[in-house]
């Protein structure tokens, strides 16, 4: 297996499975506390990161120390500054309307239960499964090669378009003049899920970081299913359900505007030019 030490490895993807286990528990019982289960959100980033740092302690003496310290730090960047952005973001707010919408088909109202399962647990192995290309990275015992530091700047570009998404759309959104406008500016002129693409393109890259070693491609479906969860599960249909009920000019930026990999915005003759009067006059952002 390319070197790896398979006694380890098991170990390590079982230490790893614990630690995810481990935050998502505590953000349950932070959730039944409450009574608000939205800060699963904020333990997602933070669980990544777990699983990160205890692959980064169990792989000691197996993998190389480079690759596992640049592997672990990645992780650590972009769960940390996720798990602070919607931290932030969701301040004092009430129940994320997902969560009681899925929770309203507890059976026989055992809501508890039904998050503990659906929310938490799901969530738990979803986020394991994803990082296993981190967790065999921190395993292989050679220095990272060409294909790992392109994964790096495939991560880099990733972190960019999620981070600055979020930040655009956090300013537009703190001016009182764009309420229940559709932010069609910055990144999000490009692509209407700047932050979506941005977190397949991170984990697509730290995939890169294990692919330069054969026992890397077994983990190919874990990018992938974060792709899927992104494009067409949990992130953009349920997110964009959302929007084209509340926002006014919603379906004209549709039209215009790429569902995910960023685009030129398409343009219908010189009378739909995309411009602020334009904008102006559809009532959008």
């Amino acid at each position: 297996m390319s070197g790896v030490d398979a006694g380890a490895l098991l170990a390590g993807l079982a230490a790893t499975l614990g630690a995810a286990l481990a935050v998502m528990l505590a953000a349950f019982t932070v959730g039944v506390r409450t009574g608000r289960h939205r800060g699963v959100d904020v333990a997602w980033g933070l669980a990544f990161a777990a699983v990160a740092l205890t692959g980064y302690a169990v792989s000691a003496g197996h993998g190389d120390p480079g690759r596992r310290l640049l592997a672990t730090v990645l992780v650590l960047v972009w769960g940390l500054r996720l798990s602070a952005h919607i931290g932030w973001r969701s301040r004092g707010a009430p129940e994320d309307p997902r969560y009681d919408r899925m929770l309203a088909k507890a059976p026989g109202g055992r809501r508890t239960a039904y998050a503990l399962r659906i929310v938490y647990l799901l969530q738990a192995g979803i986020l394991w499964f994803v990082s296993l290309p981190v967790q065999v990275a921190q395993q292989l015992p050679r220095p990272p090669g060409p294909l790992a530091w392109a994964g790096v700047a495939v991560w880099a570009v990733g972190l960019f378009f999620e981070a600055v998404g979020d930040a655009q759309l956090g300013r537009f959104k703190a001016d009182p003049a764009n309420r229940g406008r559709v932010m069609d500016r910055g990144l999000w002129r490009y692509t209407r899920h700047p932050n979506y693409f941005g977190d397949a393109c991170v984990w697509w890259g730290l995939f890169l970081l294990a692919a330069d070693a054969p026992i890397g491609w077994a983990t190919l479906f874990s990018p992938l299913l974060m792709t899927y969860l992104l494009v067409n599960g949990s992130g953009k249909p349920m997110l964009e359900r959302q929007l084209s009920g509340s926002k006014p000019g919603w379906a004209e930026y549709v039209a215009r505007t790429s569902g995910f990999v960023p685009l030129p915005p398409r343009r219908r003759g010189g009378a739909g030019r995309d411009t602020p009067a334009a904008r102006r006059r559809r009532g959008g952002g």
